[in-house]
């Protein structure tokens, strides 16, 4: 390259290839590739040049694999398939129909190095394993088999309304864009209009009766030729982005210039607005891609606004146009940092607007325009001129000679300082050699520059070589040199502090531009912190609102889509609920379009108001408004963009809030949905069941009561009588899991003997327990239990009542009750089949049941669930175990014991008194 060494133009880390894509190309060759036979329409003879390929493959010993090949009837494509393997069909049943689809299974079995598989966006027959033929490709790709496969221009998702107004049919099967890029190669089969007409004619298309329709309608030249300049577009797209794939890989510094591509250079001046409609015109004309680029540097900060609205005018102007929007990050040689983008996004052409007329100003600042003309060997230049000298002159007077920090607080400090380093020359000067005095000023010029700028460092350079100069050569107190030498060192000090002032004048920039870039980074963390501990929407959105009127300096609010999607305000900072009928027409408007509307926006301009849209993947979840003070005329690119991040972590958060309430809802309403089953399956099968043992006893005994003999009626009288007890205590379950469930139970507690309450319980179990034998063991020192004794009788018969159902009919019952770690413990232990470990802490909720087949036994599954809440509300638990040996099933009622209240003293007395009465 002449004029410029490409080491001038890239650091170390330029050289290497980019991490990112070399871990993509790891992860693709850990895949299988993927190459498409791209046509512009049906019948350009994909498919024939697809076998032509498998075959050649076949030759050269590679293992190729057919799982499925249309042919449509071609005696030519068919001829292609002898001698390759083809895999039989997967037969589905779709209306009363049978269809032949790809095996997926046994391709992945057989697993060849090449699998040919036709009409890559074909749509699966309902029931195969995914919906679409190109997912069936992807997962054969993740094992690692190359695929060759074809597709049709027209089956791209993004063309497919244009497709639909070329020819007027609408493709129902579309393939995504995204797919498209995982392809290794494409090759493009081509064939032109004409040749495919004869061909259609001929009949090697469709059949002879379909031409006539065909050549009307999808098939005009026309359509043809349109659809053959979009498939050799994308084509070329997608080859352009292989090409920008394999320069990052492997370091390339580029361009290469493979494709026409265009880079337009913006900053403050007021003829960034016009480069951006030349560049707009130049890229549509030709159709090339285009790119604006803004360098952000410490400067950006003391823009005026009127600059600041120039840059945030061709920011947004470039957007609408459809140029992609990049901005860099600099603080020098704003014009490497253009070629270094240039060269990496493989640009042709830069677009920059008439180098500065005043040679002079490059002293100040970089030329950029002057820069890229010179340097820039790899690319064409194009210069804009601006409309008129006025646009040039007042670029140069507001950014050459703008005199940051000239106040007078900045004035005096650094007056003061010279005046103190001149000081301090004086008393060290009788100890110091002349040339050592400067150092002294070059302090004072050091810390003006890092106090107040580079304009009043560059001030104290000047009046400190005044001063070094009247006071501290010969002749003294005079502005004027008698020995060169001296002259050489005050010239060369000057020289020195201006160089110093202007190096850290700069680094002051930079700190500050630091300092704030760390600000909004940890502003953003703060509130991602925030919102990610915020539990309800109203602390979410109070949330943003303060961060965001805190982080912009300005009023905000947050509107939420309420009844019909008519917008309210959900929060603001400060608290407001008023805005005018203009800011409600902005917001509004941007609710229903999801662009920015109001203040210093395209749209309803005029309202106080900017409002943004809170997107997410799910649609439009707000809008974000915010308010600036008077004298704020525009938002930078460097503020919009974090307005931007804010709005959409806001996004994010208010999703977030609406998912989790959304998920809430719908586990409630599961929940309700499968307690309402639940409660009819067990009402219609244990409320009918007893009610018809009950119905046929009574009507028998009604109908042939008489002609039965007593032991008859007494037994269908007792049927009655069980049903009727049956009945009632499903019922009495129902009405305790309601108060359990509204919070109404509440114990009536006395002291009660364990003894009394397990033995009326065994009683009344006992009448259904048949020839199961029951046990009870008490331990004699458990004293007397505060608590409600029908209650506690109702725990201990549910728990009795569950064990003789899941008996066998011979079984054993015991009931064990103990003192353990001054609790009562009351077990309940079968030797039935047992409770599985996953559903032991599942059979107390409510209608649980253990599944067990065909033994299942008849229940509601309230018994103990109704035994936990009543547990729980003495105080205690209740947990199911394994049985002895881990037969069987153990349920454990753990009880607290109170302690006995002392009698009073008077009736202590009365019963020493009665106990000696009765003992004479």
């Amino acid at each position: 390259m002449k004029g410029f060494d490409r080491r001038e133009m890239t650091n170390e880390d330029d050289k290497r290839p980019s991490p990112d894509a070399l871990l993509e190309q790891t992860r693709q060759d850990a895949r299988g590739k993927l190459k498409i036979f791209l046509g512009a329409y049906p019948g350009v003879g994909k498919t024939y040049a697809m076998l032509q390929a498998a075959q050649e493959r076949r030759k050269e010993g590679r293992d190729v694999v057919v799982g499925v090949v249309e042919t449509h009837g071609r005696i030519e494509t068919e001829n292609l398939l002898r001698g390759l393997e083809v895999l039989p069909r997967k037969r589905l049943l779709h209306r009363g129909r049978v269809f032949g689809e790809m095996d997926i299974d046994a391709l992945l079995w057989r697993k060849p190095d090449i699998a040919i598989i036709d009409e890559l966006a074909h749509t699966n027959v309902t029931g195969s394993r995914h919906d679409k033929r190109y997912q069936d490709i992807d997962e054969l790709l993740d094992a690692g088999i190359n695929i060759y496969t074809t597709l049709n221009i027209q089956h791209l998702e993004s063309l497919n309304d244009i497709v639909a107004r070329i020819s007027r049919v609408r493709v129902r099967e579309t393939l995504p864009d995204s797919f498209l890029e995982k392809a290794h190669e494409i090759e493009l089969i081509d064939l032109p209009p004409d040749d495919l007409l004869q061909r259609l004619r001929d009949g090697k298309v469709y059949i002879i009766d379909q031409v006539g329709r065909a050549l009307r309608h999808f098939f005009s030249k026309g359509n043809l030729t349109a659809l053959r300049e979009l498939a050799m577009r994308i084509a070329a797209e997608r080859i352009d982005a292989q090409v920008l794939d394999y320069m990052r890989t492997h370091a390339v510094s580029g361009p290469w210039p493979t494709q026409e591509r265009l880079l337009v250079c913006i900053n403050e001046s007021p003829v960034a607005k016009k480069l951006i409609r030349s560049a707009k015109r130049m890229a549509e004309r030709q159709r090339l891609p285009w790119i604006a680029v803004h360098i952000e540097t410490p400067r950006d900060d003391r823009l005026s606004d009127r600059e600041k609205d120039n840059i945030s005018q061709a920011v947004r102007l470039a957007e609408q146009l459809g140029a992609e929007v990049v901005t860099l990050q600099a603080e020098a040689h704003l014009a490497r940092e253009i070629m270094q983008l240039a060269a990496k996004r493989n640009v042709t052409r830069l677009l920059i607007g008439r180098p500065r007329r005043r040679r002079w100003s490059g002293f100040f600042r970089e030329n950029v325009a002057r820069t890229l003309l010179e340097k820039s060997v790899d690319f064409d230049v194009t210069v804009i001129a601006p409309d008129d000298d006025r646009a040039t002159s007042s670029m140069i007077s507001s950014d050459v000679l703008r005199f940051d920090g000239w106040t007078w607080h900045n004035i005096c400090w650094t007056v003061g300082s010279v005046t103190a380093a001149t000081g301090l020359a004086v008393l060290t000067g009788k100890y110091l050699p002349l040339p050592n005095l400067s150092l002294i000023y070059l302090l004072a010029v050091l810390l003006s520059a890092i106090r107040c700028g580079l304009w009043p460092s560059i001030f104290a350079s000047v009046l400190s070589f005044l001063s070094y100069n009247f006071f501290f050569t010969v002749p003294y107190y005079s502005f004027s040199v008698f020995h060169r030498e001296q002259l050489i060192t005050i010239i060369f000090f000057l020289i020195v502090s201006v160089i110093v002032s202007n190096l850290a004048g700069r680094l002051r920039l930079q700190v500050e531009a630091m300092r704030t870039s760390a600000k909004r980074t940890s502003n953003l963390y703060d509130f991602s912190r925030k919102i990610a501990a915020a539990a309800s929407l109203d602390d979410v959105l109070w949330a943003a609102v303060h961060h965001v009127a805190a982080t912009l300096d300005c009023q905000s609010m947050v509107l939420l889509p309420v009844d019909q999607g008519n917008l309210q305000i959900s929060a603001a900072y400060p608290p407001d609920d008023q805005l005018g009928l203009k800011d409600w027409g902005a917001a509004k408007w941007c609710g229903e379009n999801g662009k920015p509307a109001g203040w210093r926006s395209e749209t309803l301009p005029a309202a106080e108001w900017l409002f943004m849209p809170m997107k997410t993947p799910q649609g439009i979840v707000g809008v974000l408004g915010v308010h600036f003070k008077a004298d704020q005329r525009s938002l930078g690119p460097s503020q919009r963009r974090l307005l931007e991040a804010l709005v959409d972590q806001v996004a994010i958060a208010v999703e977030r809030t609406n998912l989790a309430t959304d998920i809430e809802e719908a586990r409630l309403l599961t929940e309700t949905e499968q307690l309402r089953s639940a409660l009819l399956s067990s009402v219609s099968h244990d409320l009918r069941t007893p009610l018809v043992s009950i119905i046929g006893s009574a009507t028998s005994l009604a109908s042939y009561g008489e002609m039965m003999s007593p032991d008859d009626r007494h037994q269908l009288t007792q049927t009655v009588l069980e049903e009727s007890e049956r009945l009632n205590r499903f019922v009495q379950n129902l009405l305790d899991m309601t108060r359990l469930g509204y919070g109404a139970l509440q114990p009536k507690k006395e002291w009660s003997d364990v003894r009394e309450i397990i033995g009326r319980a065994v009683q009344q179990a006992c009448k259904y327990a048949q020839d199961r034998d029951i046990s009870v063991q008490i331990d004699p020192v458990i004293q007397p239990l505060f608590v409600d004794p029908v209650l506690l009788e109702q725990v201990v018969f549910n728990v009795l009542d569950n064990a003789v159902k899941h008996t066998a009919a011979n079984g054993h019952i015991s009931i064990v009750a103990k003192l353990l770690d001054h609790k009562v413990n009351i077990a309940i232990i079968d030797d039935g089949p047992g409770i599985p470990g996953q559903d032991r802490e599942a059979v107390f909720d409510v209608f649980y049941r253990v599944k067990a087949g065909d033994r299942q036994t008849a229940g509601t599954g309230l018994g103990l669930s109704i035994c936990r809440g009543f547990v729980e509300a003495h105080g205690g638990q209740i947990k199911a175990l394994a049985g002895p040996k881990g037969l069987g099933a153990r349920i454990e009622i753990t009880l607290p014991i109170a302690e006995i209240p002392a009698l009073p003293k008077h009736e202590t007395d009365d019963d020493e008194d009665f106990g000696g009465k009765n003992d004479l």
